[in-house]
């Protein structure tokens, strides 16, 4: 039996084209896909590869959907044919140095999911048993595929700390900075929102509930706007970095007061470095926290969230286009002509 699946078979060369059904293997179920999304990781991805999520050419493309259960392993417990579902992206050992330590985020034997861009998708079975999730049946498919990438920002705002009555700032406007914008309001912060693009501006208000917004394409100097806006003019409390370049990290310690919270969120490529002032860094007493990834209490967290309406996360969808338009979807996507774009089969 085949099935239609996006492949990737290197950078910029991906193909939509017949794949064959494997049966789920011992402890795995099989997914019919109901809603994938595009992310910023899949443009990554698409532009130059990746050492992580493409082991083998070709390969599975995608990996933000939901879905229901149309075949179950062998000792499969808890799911069922028919169960509406959706799964993270990957899933700790529990077992390894940081496991043991609850840092499962870190987790030396992680793996990772790769494939929703297809009809159908099989689940491994170490995140069926830690991170596949069941879905109430009042919630849209397309609502729940966000809880993967939300599971990120989620773990990226309780770990930074933010604190009611703070003026955060958050620079890049991607679905991840926006989704940082909401939660720290959540939370009970002043928040501002930079960016270039004017969908995104506009989402960071409408979406976000940002209190102020600044076009960085009209300031040169967007230190002094960050200033002017928070405190007293001591410079802000929280400064969140949601672009993934180094020139841009360098610049967030510029922006936060003394004693304030540079938090680097944005991956940058690797190999980059910075330089950042120690005497700063020091005698201002900077703190600077990075978060990669999710664990499986922040994807709960995040499902709970959308599932309650904390986050009107369809507002981040900008296109919707049928599985063989995926590459179309990604381009859009990757030149800023759209958001999030939902991809069903």
């Amino acid at each position: 039996m085949k099935m239609k699946a996006i492949q990737f078979y290197s950078p910029l060369n991906i193909k939509y084209e017949d794949v064959e059904i494997k049966d789920p293997g011992e402890g795995e179920v099989q997914v019919k896909i109901k809603a994938a999304l595009t992310c910023g990781t899949d443009v990554k991805t698409y532009k130059r590869g990746h050492p992580v999520l493409i082991k083998k050419i070709p390969s599975g493309f995608g990996h933000e959907f939901s879905g229901i259960i149309t075949k179950t392993g062998k000792n499969v417990a808890g799911f069922k044919e028919g169960d509406r579902v959706v799964a993270a992206n990957s899933a700790p050992c529990g077992k390894c140095f940081f496991c043991r330590r609850k840092e499962y985020n870190l987790c030396e034997k992680l793996e990772f999911l790769n494939g929703a861009y297809a009809e159908y998708i099989n689940i491994p079975q170490s995140i069926v048993k830690r991170n596949l999730l069941h879905l109430p049946d009042d919630l849209e498919f397309e609502r729940a595929a966000f809880a993967e990438p939300l599971a990120n920002v989620v773990h990226g705002i309780e770990r930074t700390g933010i604190k009611e009555g703070q003026t955060v700032g958050v620079v890049g406007l991607g679905p991840i900075g926006l989704m940082f914008v909401k939660l720290a309001k959540l939370k009970g912060a002043r928040v501002i929102a930079a960016g270039r693009n004017p969908l995104k501006l506009k989402l960071a208000k409408e979406f976000g509930g940002a209190d102020e917004i600044i076009d960085l394409k009209k300031y040169q100097n967007p230190e002094k706007i960050f200033i002017d806006f928070s405190t007293e003019k001591k410079g802000l409390d929280v400064a969140v970095e949601c672009v993934g370049l180094p020139e841009i990290w360098e610049r967030m310690f510029t922006f936060v007061r003394r004693g304030g919270i540079v938090h680097l969120f944005g991956g940058c490529k690797s190999g980059t470095s910075i330089s950042v002032d120690t005497g700063r860094l020091h005698y201002d007493e900077i703190k600077v926290i990075s978060i990669f990834h999710h664990t499986p209490l922040y994807f709960r967290e995040a499902l709970r969230l959308i599932y309650e309406e904390k986050l009107p996360v369809e507002k981040l969808i900008t296109d919707r286009v049928p599985l063989e338009r995926a590459e179309e979807a990604i381009i859009k996507h990757m030149n800023g002509q759209a958001l999030k774009v939902l991809i069903t089969p």
